[in-house]
């Protein structure tokens, strides 16, 4: 059996230290093989930087990220020289970086896919369309997909669209965790929405003041991360190796 864990949006310096320490307890305790982490919003200010890469990749063996990938032009050039740091594979052909990953973990091999939704988002290329694309050319049956999506219908629908042909469908990006994990067809695992890693007093990470007076006045306000205490938003997932079924899906809230 492979133990993996999935971090929902990671934001900001009080996310990623809380995460890292967090996981350093569920490793042992877990006995986790693989962690996966969303790390778009990693970086103060979102986006991703180098020095929140680097933090993740302490104890993250893939880092999948969604629409602020881009958000830093420095620190584009990593996305082709990082093996397991994934964009959105449905942006356009051209584009630096890759969407999916194959990690050798010796005894079996494990495939994680970032893929980004496009109702009330950028209009990349059809994710499902992608999905399909990636499925041909991936050679295990132990495959995650991280699927960056606004809507829950669009969310729902990949998840019934990939059912039994991946390990996991994992929604992300509006960083409220969802109660609705579950097993589709006995053999994916599902969630709309992992949730977040950061300032649980927040909104969505921000102070919540400054989110309050973008709301309230409509004029530009410059976010920055909370300093709140943290909480860590995920879920564990317990695979079969030889089939890429999911055993158990367990929704995780630590504070």
């Amino acid at each position: 059996m492979i133990n993996v864990l999935f971090i929902g949006d990671i934001v900001g310096t009080n996310g990623c230290d809380f995460a890292e320490k967090t996981v350093g307890r569920l490793r042992a305790k877990e006995r986790l093989d693989i962690v996966i982490a969303n790390g778009e919003n990693s970086a103060d200010g979102n986006g991703i930087t180098k020095a929140s890469m680097d933090a993740l990749f302490r104890f993250a063996d893939v880092i999948t990220t969604g629409n602020h990938c881009f958000r830093r032009k420095e620190f584009t050039e990593y996305y082709d020289i990082k093996e397991n740091l994934l964009r959105p594979a449905n942006y356009p052909e051209g584009v630096v970086g890759k969407g999916s990953v194959v990690v050798d973990m010796g005894r079996y091999s494990f495939g994680v896919i970032n893929l980004m939704g496009t109702a009330f988002m950028e209009p990349l290329n059809n994710p499902f369309e992608c999905a399909d694309r990636l499925l041909r050319e991936m050679d295990t049956p132990n495959i995650l997909v991280d699927f960056h999506a606004e809507a829950t219908s669009e969310k729902k629908a990949m998840g019934f669209y990939l059912s039994g042909r991946v390990s996991a469908v994992i929604g992300t990006h509006t960083h409220v965790q969802t109660a609705d994990e579950m097993i589709l067809d006995g053999h994916t695992g599902y969630i709309t929405d992992a949730g977040m890693c950061g300032a649980e007093l927040s909104v969505l990470g921000v102070k919540k003041e400054l989110a309050i007076e973008k709301q309230r006045t409509k004029c530009p306000v410059k976010f920055t991360e909370s300093e709140e205490a943290p909480f860590f938003n995920g879920v564990k997932l317990n695979i079969d190796e030889k089939c890429g079924k999911v055993h158990s899906i367990e929704r995780l809230i630590i504070r």
